[in-house]
């Protein structure tokens, strides 16, 4: 199916109803029959489903990282004073701010292959995008570089698939059971708890990432900027003992605690 979400190009996401346009249709799909399940990126599913909806599943992650893709540079440091770089993601506008205030960033619509052709084009010296994308339409030969956590924050939910159904199909939920990867949803359902609490929508420039570490603990890390450069980029990070997504929930949430703490709003 194509989306509202697909066809409005000419405006920002965040003006023209948020990320919850590429989803509401096939829920809509689903509600009338015409679909059983419904696949979303996760990073666009609105925080909150709709009464009678869930996800059935988060299916293992992809490559969570943000990429740079351009023809003639090979790193964000090799970009010169005042190059044109494409992104419409304000959290990718608040981060690229704070590591390069020297570039112009412009916006960026459009699916892959367009955004690809526009850069092509010669609109663009650079684009930012989601490696993981890249990776599942066999495209990861344009990336140039994948952006380590630590230097450009993840979206809550970036490079997961989740899968959504109607509450009351119980046989899907538990046909649907196998595919699901449960630390990867427990992490991502952390990371989203982050967007919940901080009231997050794609309005909103907010990064929220977790990983697993050694000894099995989770760590989240989340990041806050304002887009007019008229407040600092916040960054937080907390961790936890997460065995359940009642404490992923509360883990996220205390981040959204601190990002507020440390003057996010």
């Amino acid at each position: 199916m194509t989306t509202r979400g697909d066809q409005i190009l000419d405006k920002s996401l965040s003006k023209v109803g948020g990320k919850g346009l590429f989803v509401k249709e096939l829920e809509t799909a689903i509600e009338d029959g015409r679909a059983d399940i419904a696949v979303h990126s996760l990073k666009d599913v609105p925080m909150d489903l709709p009464e009678g909806f869930v996800l059935a599943c988060v299916l293992e992650r992809e490559d969570p990282r943000d990429a740079l893709v351009s023809p003639r540079y090979a790193s964000l440091d090799e970009l010169p004073q005042g190059a044109v770089v494409g992104t419409s993601s304000l959290r990718r506008v608040v981060l690229l701010k704070a590591r390069r205030p020297d570039v112009r960033i412009e916006p960026l619509r459009g699916n892959l292959d367009t955004r690809l052709r526009k850069l092509d084009e010669g609109q663009y010296d650079a684009i930012i995008l989601a490696a993981a994308g890249l990776k599942r339409l066999g495209l990861e030969d344009r990336i140039r570089v994948a952006f380590e956590p630590d230097d450009m924050l993840p979206a809550a939910g970036q490079g997961a698939l989740g899968i959504e159904v109607r509450a009351d199909r119980e046989d899907l939920i538990e046909l649907l059971a196998p595919l699901a990867h449960r630390g990867d949803w427990l992490s991502t359902a952390a990371e989203r708890a982050v967007s919940r609490a901080m009231g997050g929508s794609c309005s909103m420039p907010l990064a929220a990432h977790a990983r697993w570490q050694a000894d099995g603990v989770l760590r989240i890390d989340a990041a806050w900027g304002d887009p007019e450069g008229n407040a600092p980029l916040v960054r937080v990070h907390a961790q936890a003992d997460v065995g359940d997504f009642g404490r992923a929930d509360a883990l996220g949430e205390h981040a959204a605690a601190l990002l507020r703490d440390a003057g996010a709003h």
